[in-house]
């Protein structure tokens, strides 16, 4: 019997034309399209995170400078819309890539992620209300990266289960690199300046703050023609042939006659709370990070953001090192072995992060020593202000450092040391991206050869869900009752995350493996 040829990104798999075993057999020309395609998503993902992330460092001072009346509480409707508007829209275009070509919901969604970028740019023209246009721009422009669903969807579909976990940790990959090199443009932007040049005629003003959203909408413009030119659909059938590979069954053809077999919808809600709490875990670290710094290490506005910037990057880096190895682990181990090692990973993470000791924050004393008066409404009256209040401290006061005294549980905590915060991130950055690229991976397995769009929108939405209520917590939680409030129920949210991953372990299969087991 004649062996079979093995299955990479160059490597035949589908056709009409079938080997001696009776397996499809693709045409290298069909093998070189394909992966085109996969390609282009790729890129539409990279694209996708560089829009997000150019403009998010410098969106509070650009709303002050276009609109006075902006406050704190305001900001954290600017930044929150962008994940709300991306939930809604994750369903939405999931949906209909399962009924149309994907290139329509593509091309579409793009298109809205430009004009919202314009008019993130000219957020300055309005005679008044300008800070509602920017809250219509960033709405909008999550609007538009609700293509994530899409294209998650078309590489779930366009792949064999031997290529997925290493297409879907690429796309992982590609999401971090543009998370990174986000803000590193909008950093090399800021040569522009605050004024910038002006063209009257189209009442144009490129900025510092602009420059990145016009560039966003200009990458936009890029991948829609790349979507136009090359992109093609792909479907893998991964029902068509009879493969065993490190105990994961890649499907037999006696299986084809059960394709139209129910999906598993307990694995499938398992699969949706486990991707909620893995996102609203690392949103509560993103958001916390500033203000616990400044709390903890008495650093001001400017070292708290350029050490934890640093760290991010790091993180970023370390990322993609980490979506890498995942690709080499799963042709090894289980992808729920490696989902279960990420969760364990995280709490170990979150839970070094709880405070111990004798030694506590240094206090701003300094607040009351300029005659400064606080009432408890600064800390507990009004809901969305604490919710930002902490999380837009300037440096402007350089005498302010330290824990803020309003802050009573400054008193009584122990201080978090420099080397748990290290340590925490470190292990973060590991535990988050394999549960990332797994857990995506899995849901695609899980699915089978269903149309996934749809489902693969509801899990973007939890996604989205949770970086849009992960900050809400940590500003409402944090100022008043500080870490161990903050990171003792989150322990909890993902160790109970980690019992649901065993208890789940055995319905956490693939569709192809699924109806395998009905079978017998």
């Amino acid at each position: 019997m004649e062996a079979q040829p093995e299955v990479g990104e160059r490597s035949p798999l589908l056709n009409a034309d079938r080997g001696s075993e009776g397996i499809p057999i693709e045409l290298l020309q069909e093998n070189r399209s394909r992966w085109r395609s996969i390609r282009v998503m790729y890129l539409t993902m990279f694209f996708s995170s560089i829009g997000f992330s150019i403009v998010v460092s410098s969106i509070w001072p650009f709303l002050q400078k276009v609109d006075k009346t902006a406050n704190a509480t305001f900001l954290g409707w600017v930044i929150a819309v962008y994940s709300l508007g991306q939930m809604i829209a994750s369903i939405l275009f999931g949906a209909w890539s399962n009924y149309r070509p994907r290139r329509e919901p593509l091309v579409i969604s793009i298109l809205i992620n430009v004009a919202a970028n314009i008019l993130y740019g000219y957020a300055h023209a309005p005679p008044s209300h300008n800070k509602y246009y920017m809250l219509f721009a960033r709405a909008f422009v999550g609007f538009g990266a609700g293509n994530v669903a899409v294209v998650r969807s078309y590489v779930a579909g366009a792949t064999s289960l031997q290529e997925r976990n290493s297409a879907m940790a690429n796309i992982s990959a590609c999401q971090a690199l543009g998370f990174i090199l986000g803000p590193a443009l909008q950093t090399a932007m800021i040569s522009i300046g605050q004024t910038g040049v002006s063209w009257k005629v189209i009442d144009l003003e490129l900025n510092m703050y602009t420059a990145p959203a016009f560039l966003g909408a200009f990458l936009g413009i890029v991948n829609i023609i790349f979507i136009i030119a090359v992109f093609r659909e792909h479907h893998v059938d991964e029902l068509s042939g009879a493969k065993c590979i490190n105990g994961n069954i890649q499907g037999t053809s006696e299986m084809r006659e059960n394709s139209d077999g129910d999906i598993d919808l307990v694995a499938v809600v398992t699969c949706n709370i486990l991707f909620f709490i893995i996102f609203f875990a690392f949103a509560i670290f993103e958001t916390i990070a500033t203000p616990l710094t400044m709390d903890m290490y008495a650093w001001t506005g400017k070292q708290a953001v350029l050490y934890n910037g640093l760290l991010l990057v790091g993180v970023g880096v370390e990322s993609i090192v980490v979506f890498m190895t995942t690709k080499i682990l799963s042709k090894r181990l289980e992808d729920r072995l490696l989902l279960l090692k990420g969760f364990v990973i995280i709490f170990v993470g979150f839970f070094i992060l709880l405070p111990w000791g004798n030694q506590y924050p240094q206090i701003q004393w300094t607040e009351i020593k300029n005659g400064s008066n606080y009432s408890s409404a600064d800390i507990y009256g009004e809901p969305s202000i604490v919710a930002w209040n902490f999380l837009s401290r300037s440096s402007d006061s350089v005498d302010a450092v330290g824990c803020p005294v309003q802050q009573e549980w400054c008193q009584h905590i122990p201080i978090i040391h420099l080397a748990q915060y290290i340590v925490s991130v470190i292990l973060i950055g590991v535990g988050y991206p394999v549960c990332n690229v797994i857990s995506y991976t899995l849901y695609s397995k899980v699915l089978g050869p269903k149309p996934q769009g749809t489902y693969m929108g509801w899990l973007t939405a939890s996604g989205s869900g949770a970086r849009t209520l992960g900050p809400a917590f940590v500003g409402q939680v944090y100022p008043r009752y500080g870490p161990r409030w903050t990171f003792g129920p989150l322990c909890g949210m993902v160790m109970a995350a980690t019992i649901l991953v065993v208890l789940m372990y055995k319905r956490l299969v693939g569709f192809s493996v699924r109806s395998l087991t009905l079978q017998r």
